[in-house]
Formats: structure tokens, sequence, C-alpha cells
């Protein structure tokens, strides 16, 4: 993408210092969308190409404009474009309309309200139907909550998964986490303040309260905390939880000593015992854990 403007920045607000990107600004070419990174809390980690981008812009489309403009004040900036709603409930009906203002030659950057757009937030029709459509689609790279919250977990990073948001009733939330209960991926979660404490508790359940995890909140904000412990340590843990979360939790690692003693579980079967109660009762004799030797003997069987 390629060609500069000398243009110099537009002035920003009182006692707000614009954003001057470095000579050779980025000019994003015409009749393409961008999916471009916002910050997530610092908007001193809005990149200059962000900058330049929002003020060269045809069209803004946003999740919420009114965020969008308030982004740009923060910044120093005025958004140069049209600026057009695009969120979850009108993504479908205005997608087309917008690829097809691209194709048309316009310079199209969608923002969604903080990170990056697709991953847990709009942009994913829009992008696909810029796919479809063969309009050229790019991303401006930037902040992005989940690997933050990967990053200063302190868990493993090399093999990981988003699952965004839980369901909110807790039958379907339990099903959803059992089914991930032996995945061995470092498991990434977003949740509201609200529901935090009661999903810790759920998880620690499901996964087992020995399992360690971080519980980040307020990520690149000034009230930034990152917990760290087992499950069971962080369902526990006293104080109100504010702001936005983000829950990281180890993958599953096989139990050496579940697998030393399924024999016995499944002896006790044999016998006619229902396998969770003979999981449950060499758990209580052995000190292995009960959902271990459960899913191991199944395994076994």
């Amino acid at each position: 993408m390629g060609d500069t403007t000398d243009a110099p920045p537009a002035p920003g607000p009182a006692g707000v210092s614009p954003v001057t990107p470095s000579p050779g600004r980025y000019r994003q070419e015409r009749g393409s969308i961008l999916l471009a990174a916002t910050p997530i809390g610092d908007a001193r980690d809005a990149s200059a190409r962000l900058v330049s981008a929002l003020e060269g812009a045809d069209i803004v489309a946003a999740e919420d404009t009114r965020r969008a403009f308030a982004l740009a004040a923060r910044l120093g900036i005025r958004i140069g474009g049209r600026a057009i709603a695009l969120h979850d409930h009108n993504e479908a009906e205005k997608a087309a309309g917008i690829v097809d203002a691209a194709r048309g030659g316009a310079r199209v950057v969608y923002v969604s309200d903080a990170g990056m757009p697709t991953v847990s937030d709009p942009g994913f029709r829009l992008a696909r139907a810029a796919i479809d459509a063969g309009v050229p689609l790019s991303a401006l790279p930037g902040p992005s909550a989940p690997l933050v919250a990967l990053a200063l977990s302190g868990l493993p990073s090399d093999r990981f998964a988003f699952e965004g948001f839980l369901p909110r009733k807790d039958g379907e939330a339990r099903r959803y986490l059992q089914e991930l209960a032996t995945d061995p991926h470092t498991l990434i979660f977003f949740e509201s303040p609200r529901r935090a404490a009661s999903t810790l508790a759920r998880m620690a359940d499901v996964f087992g309260g020995d399992r360690c995890a971080a519980m980040c909140r307020e990520l690149t904000k000034e009230h930034e905390e990152v917990r760290r412990g087992t499950l069971a340590t962080l369902a526990a843990s006293d104080g109100e939880i504010l702001g936005e979360v983000t829950i990281v939790v180890a993958g599953y690692e096989k139990s050496t000593r579940a697998q030393d003693h399924v024999g016995a579980v499944l002896a006790l079967a044999a016998e006619g015992m229902r396998l969770k109660d003979a999981a449950a009762e060499v758990a209580a004799a052995t000190g292995a854990r009960k959902n271990d030797l459960y899913k191991a003997a199944l395994a076994a069987r």
C-alpha cells in the first residue's frame, strides 16, 4: 500500500497534542478495506498508521461511532471521511453496501470499540464479504487483549486457544467447559466483571481447583491488575472485580497419578459400581483427582 502525503496533522482539541506520524505517512490504497486495531485502554498505543488511516479514510465504519470520534479526540486528530455504524445488529445488512463503496474506489477503515476487529468483535461479515467480492482487504495490527493477557499470565504460550465469552446460562457454560476440560492448549476467555467470580468458581469445579490460571483486568489502563494462582485460589479471592476481565487458564495435563490408578477404578466398575462412584472411591483412597481418574478410566474402557 503506497502513496504518501505531506499534509500536516489536523489540529487537536485544546490541551491535546496531536499524534504526528513519521515522515512519509502511511496512505491507504483506494478501493480497499482495512481492519484496524484500536487501543484497549491507553490511547498512546495507537500506531502512526492508524492515525493516518483514520484521517485519510473516505469511510470509517465503526462498532460505535461515538467511541471512534472520542478516540480521534484523544489522539488529537479528526476523522476525515464519513462515519458509519457497523455493529453486531446491522453488520449483515450493511456489509454489502460498504464493500460496494470500496469497490467504487473508497478507502474504508473499520474499527471496533477496542482491540482487533473480528476477535470477539464485529468485522467478520465485512471481511468475508470483501473477500467474496474480491475487494482488497488488509489489517492494521495493534493492541489485542487476549495476547496481552497471555503474555502476562506466565502460562505456556506455544499453544493457545481463544474462547471468547462463555454462554450465560450455568448449564450451557458448564457443558462448554466440560468439552474443554482435556484440551491441552492454554485457554483464553473474556468475562464481564459481575460474572468473573462465578465463572472462576465454575472453572475450578469443572477443570479442577488446582489448575493454574490468571485473571487480568483493566489491561494497559491505570489500574491494570493481574492475579495469578490456581483456579481455586482465584475463585476464593476477596474484593470486588472491576473493569474488563480476561481469564487465562492452563491447558490440561495428563495426570500420572491418575493413570497409575485407572486399573483400580476399572476393577471396581467391573464389580458393578458406577464408574463415577468408582473414580470417587479411588480418588479418596489415593489422593488422585476424581475427574482425572474418571476421564482416564473412560478412555481406557
